[in-house]
């Protein structure tokens, strides 16, 4: 009687161990899964181009699904007759093929129609609900929405704004002065990266480049502008 308690524990206890690794198994299937979440691409993120540096340089750890409805966008564009958006759609094109061709990068066309959807957005928006995915675009109104309806965007633009060099007060920079700035004696230039300056003084440099010390810096949702004055 004794031996059949002693076996019957045994067997108990090999059965709960049996369920736990059983549950810890479903529990990491299922933590692979959510991490797998795909990024989906738009047309304006293809035509951008700068997907490619992204994915050579290992910063995209998603799968990347390219809808086979923007396939069909960017044919129809290269198909047009306005000479311009030809080569943009031609370009967008040459990225997907050019991405396929990046080592460690897996591209998926994706076959979801939506045929009762007409609008590309409410296309893509409907993609990466059902998907459950990342939502990669250039399109600032198309992010809005996407963040509205609770879907992860990555809009490089964005990314952009946020990596550019900060100016601190104080710093001495050259800078070529464009044109005047909105007060009398304001100069407007540009900084390296494309960032805007205004310089106090400096209306009557227009064309040359002089030396300026960064006053302060303000940061708006269109970007980041620099305000200085003359270095002395």
């Amino acid at each position: 009687m004794i031996y059949i308690l002693i076996f019957n524990s045994v067997l108990l206890v090999m059965i709960l161990i049996a369920t736990l690794s059983s549950d810890k198994s479903k529990k990491l299937i299922s933590s692979n899964k959510s991490s797998s979440m795909p990024l989906i691409m738009d047309s304006s993120g293809l035509i951008d181009g700068r997907i490619i540096e992204l994915a050579k340089s290992g910063f995209i750890q998603y799968d990347i699904s390219v809808p086979e409805f923007i396939v069909n966008e960017l044919q129809l564009i290269s198909d047009g007759h306005d000479a311009h958006k030809r080569e943009r759609g031609r370009y967008g094109l040459d990225i997907i093929a050019e991405l396929q061709n990046i080592p460690r990068v897996k591209v998926i066309i994706d076959r979801n129609k939506f045929d009762s959807i007409k609008a590309t957005d409410d296309k893509l928006i409907a993609l990466s609900k059902l998907l459950k995915g990342v939502l990669y675009t250039t399109d600032f109104n198309l992010s809005k929405v996407a963040a509205v309806e609770g879907i992860s965007v990555m809009n490089v633009n964005e990314l952009a704004q946020q990596l550019r060099p900060i100016s601190l007060p104080g710093e001495k920079i050259a800078v070529k002065i464009i044109q005047k700035g909105s007060g009398q004696s304001q100069g407007v230039g540009y900084l390296d990266d494309g960032t805007m300056i205004v310089v106090d003084g400096a209306a009557k440099f227009i064309g040359k480049k002089i030396d300026v010390t960064v006053d302060r810096m303000h940061q708006s949702v269109a970007g980041k502008m620099v305000f200085g004055k003359l270095s002395k």
